[in-house]
């Protein structure tokens, strides 16, 4: 199945108009997929990020905390004046 997130799949009755109809029986056979259930992943998979981030990985929480651990020890608790920020907002 083309569930990339963890958890157990959930069943759901659905009406779809005719249009979305059309763009997932397109997506099915774009990729192949058996059913209209994995056309709704597969979409969801390809344009979900767009309104609900995934959860992040142990591995890119570890890195952005690397990353922040590493600006700090360079730049400390610098603060920033408002002229500043405006300059490089280009404002």
């Amino acid at each position: 199945m083309l569930n990339t997130m963890k958890g157990k799949n959930i069943s759901a009755r659905i009406e779809v108009s005719e249009y979305s109809n059309k763009v997932l029986a397109v997506v099915k056979a774009k990729y192949g997929l058996k059913d209209k259930s994995e056309a709704i992943n597969k979409f969801v998979e390809l344009y979900g990020d767009e309104i609900v981030e995934k959860q992040a990985s142990d591995k890119y929480i570890k890195e952005m905390l690397n990353g922040v651990k590493e600006h700090f020890k360079k730049y400390g608790y610098k603060s920033m004046s408002l002229k500043e920020l405006d300059t490089l907002c280009e404002v």
